[in-house]
Order: structure tokens, then sequence, then C-alpha cells
């Protein structure tokens, strides 16, 4: 019986100990999302740990250069530089009208096989830097660069796969607004943005987005008006330079 109750005292206690230490864990893990956020629009912060990017991590965006734009836009708008490398369809009329500041923007539209050399270099000395793979990217190239940007604080969103990225941004199906039958512009559109990803993920997390609103903006779904007269001086999409209307 004394046996019995030493082992479980001594299980009691183990017990408590693990229970602080995650609990130190949490604390400690809630402070460094905290201290490493940057600004995300609220439309997307629902998805992401922690609400918001995170400064040296790697984001995988399934190829669209709209949701890319997204995520440049608040951090852009809050006086951080950004770049942009080896995507040469990235325009710059549809960035400015997303918020993107482009006296702080960088671009390296055709870096060619130094594609990877250019967007270490960037991520040195910018925020968040956009880039575009011609190629699979090998694990060692990716490790290392991944330990950079812990390094410099820099976050690096792909166009495309990454070999360990921290969550996969994926963009699904898509309802416009604007065409009537066989008349009209692109004035929005409201898709699905399903979150994958090791970063705080205990299941995908999904949201229903304008990719833009009718007046250019991202927002969630049903938040506001998406629709009306479009204000003076705005753009119909199907004219925006660089906005990805399939993707």
């Amino acid at each position: 019986m004394l046996a019995e109750n030493l082992q479980t005292i001594e299980t009691t206690g183990a017990n408590a100990r693990v229970l602080e230490l995650q609990a130190r864990i949490r604390s400690m893990q809630a402070t460094t999302l905290d201290s490493k956020a940057l600004p995300t629009l609220p439309a997307l912060a629902s998805i992401l740990p922690g609400g918001a990017l995170r400064q040296g991590s790697v984001y995988s965006l399934a190829g669209s250069t709209t949701l890319a734009m997204a995520l440049l836009a608040a951090p852009s708008a809050a006086g951080s530089w950004c770049g942009v490398v080896g995507a040469p369809d990235f325009g710059i009329e549809a960035a400015a009208r997303f918020g993107i500041e482009l006296e702080r923007l960088v671009l390296a539209p055709s870096p060619g096989d130094q594609w990877l050399t250019v967007t270490a270099a960037l991520a040195d000395v910018l925020t968040v830097v956009v880039t575009r793979p011609p190629r699979r990217v090998g694990d060692a190239d990716a490790a290392r660069l991944s330990a950079r940007l812990r390094q410099r604080g820099a976050t690096l969103l792909v166009l495309g796969d990454w070999p360990g990225s921290d969550a996969t941004l994926r963009l699904d199906g898509g309802d416009w607004q604007g065409l009537g039958d066989g008349h009209g512009h692109l004035s929005g559109r409201e898709a699905t943005v399903t979150a994958t990803g090791r970063l705080g993920f205990d299941r995908p997390r999904t949201a229903r987005l304008w990719l833009p609103d009718a007046h250019s903006a991202f927002r969630a779904a049903g938040s506001a008006a998406a629709t009306g007269p479009m204000p003076a001086g705005v753009i119909p999409l199907r004219r925006a330079a660089g906005f990805d209307g399939l993707t």
C-alpha cells in the first residue's frame, strides 16, 4: 500500500510538472507569435495562426498572384519594404489599387537561374518577399533559406510549392460579380481560401472572402455590401494590369 501511495504521489507530481511545462511552452509560443506578427488584413487573419503573418516564416500560396497581393497590402501600407521575384505578371497598377505602396516595392521580374540568390539577397533587407520558383526547390536550399529568413526576420510568400513551408494557402473556386448576359465588367470575386500547415494548425482553416470586392477591397464575404456603383476613377478589374482573373 505504501509503495502504491508513493507511486501515486510520484505520478501526480510528474503530471503536474508536465502540465506546468506545457503551460510555459504555450505562454512562450503566444509571446513569440505576438512579437513576430506582421500587419495582416482582417479578412486573412482568421485563417492564419496567431491571426497574422509571422516574420521568419514561409507561406505557399498555390500560385495565386491576387492572394499574394492581399497578403502584401497590410505590411506595405504599414511601412514595410516588400519585394517580388520571378513574377513578371505582377502588375503594379493592380498592386497600387490594392494598397501596396509602390515606393517601397522592389521588383525582380526575370532573375533567370539566379532567382534563389536574388530571393535570398532581398530577404536580407526587406520585410516580405514574394517569389515564384521556376523549378522544384531542393530540401537543402529550402532549409538554408528558411534559416536565413529566421535570422533576418523576413517573411517569404511562395507562388507554388515549398519544402517544409509553415503554411499553405489555397484559393478554390470563385463566384464573379459584374457580368451580365454577354456584357459588363468583372467587378469582384468571392472565393474560398483554405489554410493548412504546421504553425498551430489542428485542422484546415477555411474562410469565404472577397478577393477583391467591387471597390478593390479584400474582406470577409458578407461583412459589407460588395455591389453598387464603382467609385469615380476605379478601373474595372478586367483592365487592371496584373489581376489574375483565373487564380
